[in-house]
């Protein structure tokens, strides 16, 4: 007696990340030649949380055999949340078991991961589910040294915008702020800021104490700037992650009640230009030290995520695919896909969970780590040596209208 073919369903979540595609491709090509079907679901569980079942196409290996070089999503993606409401989590399993799917993978970050572990525990065992953990952020938990599908190429189109820029800046004496995307997490920022060699990065990461005054980051973009004044230059880099808005006092942002949030309760980043906050209250401080600069705000971001994958990822993403694939054919479930030591290993969902907050954990910049100390090295920033060597505290207060003795007192506080 022939065994019934199982449907596999596939549907990605969240932001864009290159290699999206890869994994798509790689999935769908096991699953077949494992003897499964295989329904695309377009636009993550935007269709499926109200019940439809329309939005989804068949997958077959001719058709996604050559997608795995392209950025973009082959499946659309959205940020749909079907946790918000018991109703939109049965309807999600009523649409998957109507369109016949007992296997699912979802591509995606924390808050799709945490969406697929809870639709299969509403499912109660009906549907086996695999995620595949996707961001350009690097935030996911995954062990030290593991990093999601798309951060390698996002850092890799990122550093090369930077180094650009600062041939510009350069050339046209400004100083950029450059903005990148990291919702939480500073990884993004600095492997950029690293690998390009920017002045300095800006991470939520290294500022224990929460809120964060605004002043506090515009006095280490000046002692920045001064410290490369007195390496005679006017110009320079900065790299500063947009996690910042979300750590910043809101009283001095005016408040944050004015925007919009998504369906997971984030803020909107693009909503808040941190950047252009910082560019004008950066001009505004810079003038009353009596010092000037070109300044010139610039976000990185969506020119990053929907790149197409460099081959890293492209390996990285096509061994993804393909391991989740297997497991649910060996019968797994509820587990997200690694690859550590270069084995397959499968993390479970109650692994990922935060028990303080019941949310996915989110992996930090371990600013105690020997690489973050390396990439501080490397950075222009005013030090505590700095402010007790008499001769350079005297040549940089006398770019300002400060004494030493008051140009100490400012800057020590933020050190």
């Amino acid at each position: 007696m022939t065994a019934e073919r199982q449907t596999v369903g596939i549907l990605v979540g969240g932001g864009p990340a290159p290699g999206i595609n890869s994994v798509i491709s790689a999935a769908t090509i096991r699953s077949i030649l494992g003897g499964s079907d295989v329904l695309g679901i377009i636009d993550g569980f935007k269709w499926l949380m109200d019940g439809g079942t329309g939005q989804v196409r068949p997958l077959s290996i001719e058709e996604v055999s050559r997608i795995h070089f392209r950025g973009g999503s082959y499946l659309g993606t959205s940020r749909a949340n079907p946790t918000r409401r018991a109703e939109s989590l049965d309807n999600a399993v009523f649409a998957l078991s109507s369109l016949g799917v007992t296997r699912l993978i979802t591509i995606g970050g924390d808050d799709t991961a945490f969406s697929a572990m809870k639709l299969e525990e509403r499912a109660g065992g009906l549907l086996q589910v695999i995620h595949v953990p996707k961001t350009i952020d690097n935030d996911l938990d995954l062990p030290y040294g593991i990093p999601t599908f798309g951060f390698q190429t996002a850092r890799h189109v990122g550093a090369e915008i930077v180094k650009n820029l600062m041939v510009d800046a350069r050339t046209t004496t400004h100083w950029y702020l450059v903005v990148t995307m990291g919702r939480k997490a500073g990884h993004l920022a600095l492997g950029i800021g690293k690998a390009a060699g920017a002045t300095l990065t800006i991470i939520p990461e290294e500022f224990r104490e929460r809120p964060v005054k605004l002043q506090r980051v515009v006095d280490h973009l000046i002692g920045a700037m001064i410290k490369r004044l007195d390496h005679g230059r006017s110009d320079g880099v900065a790299v500063l992650s947009e996690g910042l808005i979300e750590i910043l006092d809101p009283r001095d942002l005016g408040g944050l009640d004015h925007v919009e949030r998504d369906e997971h309760g984030h803020l909107r980043m693009s909503d808040v230009d941190v950047g252009d906050v910082l560019r004008r209250e950066l001009a505004k401080q810079l003038h009353q030290l009596g010092l000037s600069a070109s300044l010139v705000a610039k976000n990185v971001g969506y020119e990053l995520r929907c790149a197409d994958p460099i081959p890293y990822d492209i390996e990285y993403t096509r061994d993804l695919g393909y391991c989740a694939a297997q497991h649910l054919l060996d019968g797994g479930t509820s587990a997200m896909v690694s690859i550590q030591d270069g084995r397959f290993t499968p993390i479970p969902f109650k692994q990922m969970v935060d028990s303080s907050t019941g949310r996915t954990k989110v992996r930090m910049v371990d600013i105690d780590s020997q690489s973050y100390q390396i990439a501080r090295q490397y950075m222009i920033r005013l030090t505590e040596d700095d402010l007790k060597n008499q001769d350079a505290l005297g040549r940089y207060a006398a770019f300002t209208s400060l004494s030493p003795e008051a140009f100490r007192e400012r800057f020590s506080a933020v050190l």
